[in-house]
């Protein structure tokens, strides 16, 4: 996929994709997908953390680690949310994958902490994932638009407390 964007033939782009929407879905099957959920995965085996800890970790790592994720470009999959899915079905579609991908598994990450006795019983894993993505992705936003990584240290702190409140 990168050697094809660095050609210039026009007729070499077209050879791989029929049109420009589908190099977009393909750019985040191949590189927006494994870039951020590769840092999820780090962190869902670790055994020596407990599910909460490994939550806290991922973003962490995330927002103040991951050199692909630079703070002045925000969350290149929120930015696609925000700009493409109003407009394209096929990169709402992609998108939406991404997002579910992630959200299945912080859910079973957050079963795990339930089934452990980490997290209280009635703690609804759905909501708690809803709102640790939405906060991820705003807070991507606001780093951007400060261009400081800054607000990071704050929504981490923040987040800790959250997640210590689910035990």
């Amino acid at each position: 996929m990168v050697m094809l964007l660095q050609q210039k033939s026009k007729g070499a782009f077209y050879y791989h994709f029929k049109n420009k929407d589908e190099m977009g879905v393909a750019i985040i099957n191949e590189i927006l997908q494994p870039s951020e959920l590769k840092s999820t995965a780090l962190f869902l085996h670790a055994t020596a953390l407990d599910a909460l800890e490994k939550l806290y970790h991922i973003f962490y790592y995330l927002l103040l680690e991951e050199e692909d994720l630079t703070v002045e470009h925000g969350c290149p999959m929120s930015n696609l949310i925000q700009e493409m899915t109003p407009w394209n079905e096929s990169f709402r579609k992609a998108l939406t994958f991404q997002v579910q991908t992630w959200e299945k598994q912080f859910i079973d990450l957050v079963e795990e902490g339930k089934s452990c006795g980490v997290i209280r019983a009635e703690i609804q894993p759905n909501r708690v994932v809803t709102y640790l993505i939405s906060g991820y992705f705003g807070i991507r936003n606001l780093g951007k638009l400060q261009n400081s990584k800054a607000v990071y240290i704050d929504y981490l702190k923040e987040l800790k407390n959250y997640l210590d409140q689910l035990r």
